[in-house]
């Protein structure tokens, strides 16, 4: 794993002061890396039942479809508010200074499915719940949540462990 850790870049001060942005372009540009983190997710999720993987826009796409892919398993995007365009169930969520909100499809899960959710960094968890509970109004079931980073002191790990839900990082960085 220190090979994805050492794959991505960390660049101060971005977007804001104080911020330490964990940038994973350079993770997806290192084929050695991008294969590892593939790996280590496929395999610890192979044998979970899945039917499908849902990836967080926008990285989670990346990573999201090439699992799926792997797996031979259909992937579903999981969109910034107005870019689907069919009909879409909506989920509203709490950012640092505001509110935003995020999109499925309406038809694109049902009560049979077992869901991966797949996006590149966990840091206080407000997308991945809002996923979670996307997921659920289709009626499907999440059977678990995988990040390449995690961002412990932010603790969006824990609260989505503390809704009884199975979570998967490859890499943690300290701080913000």
């Amino acid at each position: 794993m220190n090979k994805i850790k050492n794959a991505i870049r960390t660049i101060p001060n971005f977007p804001i002061d104080g911020i330490m942005f964990r940038d994973v372009t350079t993770l997806y540009s290192n084929s050695e890396a991008m294969k590892e983190v593939i790996k280590l997710t496929c395999d610890y999720w192979r044998n979970e039942g899945l039917t499908s993987i849902a990836g967080i826009e926008a990285r989670g796409f990346i990573t999201g479809s090439i699992i799926a892919n792997q797996l031979s398993l259909p992937f579903v995007p999981i969109r910034k508010k107005g870019k689907l365009p069919h009909d879409t169930l909506s989920q509203e969520y709490e950012l640092e200074y505001g509110k935003a909100t995020i999109e499925i499809h309406s038809d694109a899960l049902n009560s049979n499915d077992k869901v991966l959710i797949v996006d590149d960094l966990i840091a206080t968890g407000g997308t991945a719940l809002a996923s979670i509970e996307l997921v659920k109004k289709l009626g499907a079931n999440v059977n678990g949540c995988t990040f390449i980073i995690d961002l412990p002191e932010l603790k969006g790990k824990e609260k989505i462990e503390e809704i009884g839900i199975k979570v998967q990082t490859l890499c943690s960085f300290e701080g913000h």
